[in-house]
C-alpha cells in the first residue's frame, strides 16, 4: 500500500477503542531500539568469536531486529536472537547485572544502552500517529498504548505524551501479572479489560509482526499494520486487516 492508497475510515460506531503499539508507530524509538541491540549483540558475539574461534557475524540491525526481537518482550528477544546463531544462553534471574552472560543479564544491558541513547538524542513522535490519538479522542474513542518496552513511560514522558492515552500497559506489567508477550495477545487484551471494552469493539496498531499475530490472536475487530519499511505484504501474513504506510491514512468519521 502506498500514501496514495484510500483512506481508512474508523468509526466510533463500530469501535470503543483503539490500542497502539509504541516503538515504530507513535514514537520514533523503533532505531533507537535497533542500534541499543546491534551494540549488546555485536560485543557479545565479538567476545565470543575471540573465545570460540568461531567467525564474527554481526548483528543485522535491519533483518536480525525485525526477525528475532521487534515488538517482543525483551528477555525474548535475547533468546530468540541467540538461538538464531546457535547460542543457548543461561536464562538467569531478572536481577542479574549488566556483567552476567544469562539472557536476563544480556536484556538488563540493553535497557541500559536504550536509556543512555534516550537521554543523548531524545525522542519524536510520528506527527500523524499524534493527530490520529487526539482526534479519536475528541469523538470519545478511548486509546491506550501497549508495548512490550519496560520504557514504555520514560518514551512516552521525552515524546510529550503520557497524558494522550486512557491506558498503559508496558514490559513491566507482563513481567508483574505474568503475562505473556507479544506474539501472545495477553497485553492487548489486558489494555481492553482496563478501558472496559470489548476485544471486538476495539481495534489494534501495530508496526511488528509480532504485535500484528497478538492482535490476531485476540479477536480484535481489527488489525491495522504500519509498515514503515516495505513489508506489507508480511504484516498482511501476520494477520493484519489492512496495511497502511502513514497513520494519516486512517481518519475517523464524525459522529452526530
Amino acid at each position: 500500500m502506498t500514501d496514495t492508497a484510500p483512506i481508512i475510515t474508523l468509526s466510533p460506531r463500530d469501535y470503543d477503542a483503539v490500542l497502539f503499539d509504541l516503538d515504530g508507530v507513535l514514537t520514533q524509538t523503533a532505531k533507537v531500539h535497533a542500534a541499543a541491540w546491534k551494540e549488546l549483540f555485536d560485543a557479545f558475539l565479538e567476545q565470543r568469536s575471540a573465545e570460540t574461534g568461531q567467525p564474527f557475524v554481526p548483528f543485522d540491525s535491519d533483518a536480525d531486529y525485525r526477525r528475532h526481537v521487534d515488538g517482543k518482550p525483551r528477555q525474548d528477544g535475547v533468546t530468540a536472537f541467540l538461538a538464531s546463531r546457535g547460542i543457548d544462553a543461561p536464562r538467569g534471574a531478572p536481577d542479574d547485572g549488566p556483567d552476567a552472560r544469562t539472557v536476563y543479564g544480556l536484556g538488563n544491558l540493553k535497557d541500559q544502552y536504550f536509556l543512555r541513547r534516550l537521554t543523548q538524542d531524545g525522542v519524536e513522535p510520528y506527527a500523524a500517529a499524534i493527530a490520529l490519538v487526539r482526534t479519536l479522542r475528541a469523538q470519545a474513542v478511548k486509546t491506550a498504548v501497549v508495548s512490550s518496552s519496560n520504557n514504555c513511560a520514560a518514551v512516552l514522558e521525552a515524546a510529550g505524551l503520557a497524558d494522550l492515552f486512557d491506558a498503559r500497559v508496558d514490559g513491566l506489567d507482563v513481567t508483574r501479572l505474568a503475562l505473556n508477550g507479544k506474539p501472545a495477545p495477553d497485553a492487548f487484551l489486558e489494555a481492553a479489560r482496563r478501558l472496559e471494552v470489548e476485544p471486538s469493539r476495539a481495534v489494534v496498531v501495530e508496526d511488528a509482526m509480532a504485535g500484528v499475530e497478538a492482535g490476531r490472536a485476540g479477536g480484535f475487530g481489527s488489525v491495522i499494520g504500519v509498515d514503515r519499511g516495505g513489508r506489507s505484504l508480511a504484516l498482511r501474513q501476520a494477520g493484519a486487516n489492512v496495511v497502511v504506510t502513514s497513520l494519516a491514512q486512517v481518519q475517523v468519521a464524525t459522529e452526530p
